[in-house]
């Protein structure tokens, strides 16, 4: 892990197929220090800046949990307290801030403003969510496939269902094709990936021997899949306009019971980054239904609650996939 040290994870093209293999590795095996209580402290006397420009419940818990588990301290900077580039340049902030923390994580909207934050801190920076990339997320997808497959990676097959023209959708893409997967992406037209990315992933693939797939076709997609992943369709704060639009176009492509039918696969295990909206017991499920009737979205109940599903594993792996990542860029070696 001795090629990660000191670097930023931006997006998932910056790890080659071996280091994000490695980091795998590492994050299983501080999983089980932890599980077993023989956890060893590698971040003594680091500190850690947590910037989000966007709220959010894993990314923090995993980069504080992780960082704390590994001895490390965290500050905090929640959206109220985090104004880049209206009061302060993203350049003078990141020359600030790498004069006072060790690593610095940001979540939030501009892809541009954390490779600023990296090209002018002097320290490690961790992309924990852009408008473009989700690559935290994804080391934890690929560390939960990893678990429920019997096969190497490269010999499964994962199908991401519904709005693939996002960070999550894009980080998966791109991942897969690093690691020589079998990924497709089912998605209307409209929501398919953009060309730009679409590019990278081919590149890689070319190298890899990746197998990729984007496709209108849900069925055809799905057929053979070991994994079927989905993500939400619709944010508070959008117009009832554009829920509308968006519910109808990807109603086809919600994750139930006859989809995963559908792959032929009995063993096909369910993922999805969360929060879900597969019941009525959120704000945004309840306003659906009562605009437009439905009880779920991009996955029901029936399917998010079974024994295929296996989305809290994949919760619980941003912190081991995270504190991996920390330890490899700013830790010494395992010993």
């Amino acid at each position: 892990m001795s090629s990660l040290f000191g670097r930023s994870l931006l997006q998932d093209a910056d790890l080659s197929a071996e280091e994000m293999s490695d980091l795998l590795e590492l994050s299983a095996s501080l999983r089980e220090e932890k599980r077993s209580g023989r956890e060893r402290a590698r971040l003594v006397g680091k500190n850690i800046a947590l910037v989000f420009e966007k709220a959010s419940t894993r990314t923090r818990s995993a980069f504080d949990v992780a960082a704390h588990d590994q001895g490390a301290h965290t500050t905090l900077f929640s959206p109220q307290d985090t104004h880049i580039g209206e009061k302060e340049s993203v350049a003078d902030y990141a020359r600030v801030m790498g004069r006072m923390f060790d690593g610095i994580q940001f979540r939030g909207h501009a892809h541009s403003d954390v490779e600023a934050l990296a090209a002018h801190s002097g320290v490690p920076v961790w992309n924990g969510l852009t408008d473009d990339w989700h690559p935290s997320q994804a080391l934890a997808d690929l560390l939960t496939m990893r678990d429920h497959s019997s096969r190497p990676l490269r010999d499964t097959v994962v199908t991401y269902c519904g709005d693939a023209r996002n960070n999550v959708a894009n980080s998966l893409l791109v991942s897969a094709a690093i690691m020589g997967m079998d990924v497709r992406l089912a998605a209307p037209a409209a929501l398919q990936p953009a060309e730009s990315v679409r590019s990278v992933a081919d590149r890689l693939a070319s190298t890899s021997g990746a197998r990729i797939t984007i496709t209108d076709d849900v069925h055809a997609a799905v057929r053979d899949a070991d994994f079927l992943y989905t993500d939400v369709w619709v944010s508070m704060g959008e117009s009832e306009e554009i829920w509308a639009e968006r519910i109808e176009l990807l109603m086809p492509y919600q994750v139930n019971a006859d989809l995963v039918r559908a792959t032929g696969v009995p063993s096909t295990k369910f993922l999805h980054c969360l929060p879900a909206f597969h019941n009525l017991e959120t704000g945004v499920g309840r306003a659906i239904n009562e605009r437009f009737g439905y009880e779920a979205l991009e996955v029901t109940d029936e399917v998010f609650e079974s024994s295929a599903s296996i989305v809290f594993d994949q919760a619980e792996n941003r912190l081991h996939t995270t504190k991996a990542l920390l330890v490899a860029t700013l830790g010494a070696a395992l010993g």
